[in-house]
């Protein structure tokens, strides 16, 4: 790492050079080019001329330590001091290695959410609708744009399961975490002797690819159409609007009826059945570096949580990393930074969720 650091710093300092010079500086072009390149590296340099600091006064401090002739007074402080110096070599190694890692490029990548209603029964489609709620009043703080691709609503206002992508920067990079079981427990508003209930739901996280990436052989699906059903107004039921793609090599089955228009509704349910194919795909592929989607989501079982929402205490609980939040109000309101930075964290560190 050294050796690539050095290189940094050295190219730092041509930089600098190259921005003094009035035949660069006069290129509006290139004056930009090299700009942007020293705002790009100069924080892993800083850094690292930080770190050789630290290492050189942690040496000469050793140094000291073998003379014995110092007091013990002096030994101890030496002592303490060096043990701050190495704390503070390992978080500026963990930052450097975090400033010079690749940018992965899926990180910007639009994403595709898809949230279903687990163990709990109504309750449990109310609190998917709680969820969507979440990550769409999230979406809009970032200026994410959320395009609804499928829902399948209740009739008391939940939602058995629904499907949307997110776009925008960062979107899947803050999102990515949410793949899992998501507990919830509270007195449901249909439980007369206010009793607390424990409910669920499954939320998974997926790239959206482009149509590029990835070509469906026609033969290989079977597409129905019928009549929408349930709510949607004097337009439900009404004509052939609905589109049901089975996919047969794998037996994915997708279904889309919030659209007027069939062809609208068969162009979201392929944007779904392409995003869904890559995962699996993806999933065999890179097995060591993510699970599979049935993986992500488990059966929406209560005990497979990696977060707690918990009202009696309002309490948000990640289990993954031992993370708690009293400000359930607020995440539910959108307000997940705080979640996602720590989630983000711990995944740099290496002690995150995989």
């Amino acid at each position: 790492m050294n050796k690539k650091l050095e290189e940094l710093k050295k190219r730092k300092e041509e930089l600098e050079q190259l921005l003094a010079d009035p035949s660069v500086v006069g290129d509006t072009a290139l004056c930009t080019k090299y700009a942007r390149e020293l705002s790009d590296i100069s924080p892993a340099v800083r850094k690292y001329e930080e770190l050789r600091d630290a290492d050189k006064q942690a040496k000469e401090l050793r140094h000291i330590l073998q003379d014995k002739t110092h007091g013990k007074d002096f030994l101890e402080l030496a002592t303490l001091e060096i043990e701050e110096l190495e704390k503070k070599s390992r978080r500026l190694e963990t930052e450097i290695e975090e400033l010079t890692r690749p940018p992965d490029p899926d990180l910007n990548r639009n994403c595709m959410v898809e949230v279903r209603a687990g163990t709990g029964g109504q309750e449990a489609s109310l609190f998917a609708a709680d969820l969507y709620r979440m990550y769409t009043k999230y979406a809009a703080a970032k200026s994410w744009t959320v395009e609804l691709l499928s829902m399948s609503p209740t009739d008391l206002g939940g939602i058995k399961e629904v499907v949307f992508s997110v776009q925008g920067p960062e979107a899947y990079k803050r999102l990515k975490f949410e793949s899992g079981v998501h507990r919830v427990q509270r007195v449901p508003t249909t439980e007369a002797s206010g009793r607390i209930h424990t409910s669920a739901a499954t939320v998974a996280v997926l790239f959206e690819p482009e149509e590029t990436e990835l070509e469906i052989d026609a033969k290989d699906l079977k597409v129905d159409v019928y009549r929408a059903g349930g709510h949607g107004g004097q337009h439900v039921n009404t004509t052939d609007s609905a589109v049901r793609i089975t996919h047969l090599p794998t037996g994915l089955v997708v279904t889309c009826q919030d659209e007027r228009s069939q062809i609208k509704n068969r162009a979201k349910a392929m944007r779904v059945l392409r995003t869904r194919l890559l995962d699996e795909m993806s999933s065999r592929k890179h097995a060591a570096r993510s699970e599979i989607r049935k993986s992500q989501v488990g059966s929406g079982d209560r005990s497979e949580k990696i977060r707690t929402y918990n009202f009696p205490d309002r309490r948000v609980t990640d289990h993954r990393i031992g993370f708690t939040s009293h400000r359930l109000e607020a995440i539910l309101e959108g307000s997940l930074d705080e979640l996602t930075d720590a989630l983000i964290k711990a995944d740099t560190e290496g002690t995150g969720p995989r």
